[in-house]
């Protein structure tokens, strides 16, 4: 098993711009992800922000409320509309890159994502920080299909 990339892949129930409203919009991303960020997305733009626990779900949220405002910082690296959307995270001092895919499919969407760079994290914390955001996107892929299911009873 290799400890270089994390992969998820889920199937979700939307229309793909609705999928893509909910990752390339800050406020939306932030909504579910748990993080309220000081300014849009956009390409070559690096954005700060701080861990706010999701509005989506209360188990997960209640695993953000230790990290609540904690600084998180990334930088958008490409944004294709309906396609992609990949930005370098800044959390803890590591640094990593994470890639939404998006491919339609005959019952939505299909949305990939993919952390990679862990070889670069010092080998002492590798391990730990490989294995918390494996579980840690295991997570977030149901809570997009959750904030896509109900986005309505979630607006900021």
């Amino acid at each position: 098993m290799s400890t270089e990339r994390i992969e998820k892949e889920i199937l979700l129930h939307a229309p793909l711009a609705r999928v893509w409203r909910a990752l390339a919009d800050a406020t939306e991303f932030g909504t579910w992800f748990g993080v309220r960020f000081d300014g849009p997305f956009a390409p070559g733009a690096t954005i700060r922000g701080v861990i706010a626990p999701t509005k989506v779900n209360a188990e997960v949220a209640k695993a953000q409320k230790e990290h609540a405002g904690t600084p998180f910082e990334i930088t958008v690296e490409q944004m294709e509309t309906e396609r992609v959307f990949a930005f370098r995270s800044q959390w803890q001092g590591d640094a990593t890159l994470v890639v939404f895919a998006l491919e339609e499919a005959a019952n939505g969407v299909v949305l990939t994502v993919t952390e990679s760079g862990f070889d670069q994290i010092p080998l002492a914390r590798r391990a730990q920080a490989f294995a918390a955001n494996e579980q840690g996107w295991s997570m977030m892929v149901q809570v997009i299909e959750e904030y896509l299911a109900g986005a309505q009873s979630f607006r900021a």
